[in-house]
């Protein structure tokens, strides 16, 4: 799809709806200063052989996994950007990061939760440099099913920065890097575990904008690739624990969505037979996943199933009841985007858990 328009200057749109794309320069400076404040206490876990899975190009890194066998099933090692750790508290850097709430990304450059000093730099997950993180370990059985888990300060170090693209075709080769051989296994089990097979799972794929050289612009649709869902999944995993830890102490930030209700779910199998699947009286969470998320019908019944998941919010734990997320299947917290979401920053557990 081609969008033929005079140059567009996303600058002045941003401005329009008041979206910040420039730091203060006391904001910028307190970010190329930060130091890691919890530096003292963290596990020197550089000996475990971590690896970033994003988006070609990406400078904004917030995980990096390693998954294991051991002996009755698998450990995952997830490392989250321990972004906390260079906001020093009441500093016009956190104010500045209050105010903004998440990384917006326009077509030409994102308006950044955190300057790129920071987020692209000092606490960004980046190869070949020793960071900062914290540490989530999942001992999971041989059916994906969490056994135990714990979460810590550490010091990591990347062995290397893959992408999506070149992931999937590793895949497709059979060579994918050891790091995360078992990443399609774990995620399959993950997809079929006991709570997430309840759950309403969109597999919508990503759009962008881009410019061409002739001055018009273009809408890509990238291919919904299997390893971003099996990736996903290790995300997911984290949020769950992580809701499940806040849930118990009842102290927290839980992301919630109630169950779609039972006239939409009429309403979306009529669409979903009307687009030609023969979904009849099968679990709709288990037919999403059959569906090819790249196909036009694919996204068109993905696009619909939507209408499942209305009513998402967040609930103070302390203040509100903890409730589950149904798109989940179980209590969940953001905590895995800190570079992007301050929500995430907030939520990642402050000490050994």
């Amino acid at each position: 799809m081609k969008l033929y328009a005079a140059p567009l200057d996303f600058r002045a749109i941003a401005a329009e709806f008041s979206v910040a794309t420039d730091f203060p320069a006391e904001v910028t400076a307190q970010a190329a200063r930060a130091q890691d404040r919890y530096a003292a206490s963290r596990r020197d876990a550089r000996d475990i052989p971590f690896v970033t899975l994003d988006p070609a190009g990406s400078m904004d890194l917030d995980q990096a996994v390693y998954i294991e066998e051991r002996e009755a099933g698998y450990r995952v090692f997830y490392a989250i950007a321990d972004v906390a750790a260079f906001i020093e508290p009441g500093s016009e850097l956190e104010r500045e990061s209050f105010r903004r709430g998440q990384t917006i990304y326009l077509p030409d450059e994102p308006a950044r939760l955190h300057p790129p000093e920071l987020s692209e730099d000092r606490a960004s997950l980046l190869p070949g440099t020793d960071k900062p993180a914290v540490l989530w370990t999942f001992d999971l059985d041989g059916k994906g099913e969490v056994e135990s888990f714990h979460v810590e300060r550490a010091l990591i170090y990347s062995q290397a920065r893959l992408d999506y693209e070149g992931t999937h075709a590793d895949l497709a080769a059979g060579k994918l890097h050891p790091s995360i051989a078992l990443l399609p296994e774990v995620g399959r089990l993950r997809q079929e575990s006991s709570l997430r097979r309840e759950a309403i799972s969109l597999r919508l794929p990503s759009q962008r904008v881009v410019e061409n050289d002739d001055g018009t612009f273009e809408l890509i649709i990238e291919p919904r690739y299997e390893v971003m869902d099996y990736n996903s999944e290790i995300s997911l995993l984290a949020g769950m624990c992580a809701g499940r830890l806040m849930q118990e102490a009842g102290v927290g930030f839980l992301r919630t969505l109630p169950a779609a209700e039972a006239e939409h779910e009429r309403q979306f199998r009529a669409e979903a037979q009307a687009l030609g699947f023969a979904l009849g009286d099968a679990p709709i969470p288990q037919f999403l996943l059959t569906v090819d998320a790249d196909s036009p019908r694919g996204m068109a019944v993905m696009r619909e199933a939507q209408s499942l998941l209305r009513g998402a919010d967040y609930a103070w734990l302390g203040e509100q009841e903890a409730q589950v997320h149904a798109g989940i299947g179980g209590y969940y917290a953001h905590v895995t985007a800190p570079l992007r979401r301050l929500c995430d920053r907030i939520g990642s557990p402050p000490r050994s858990a």
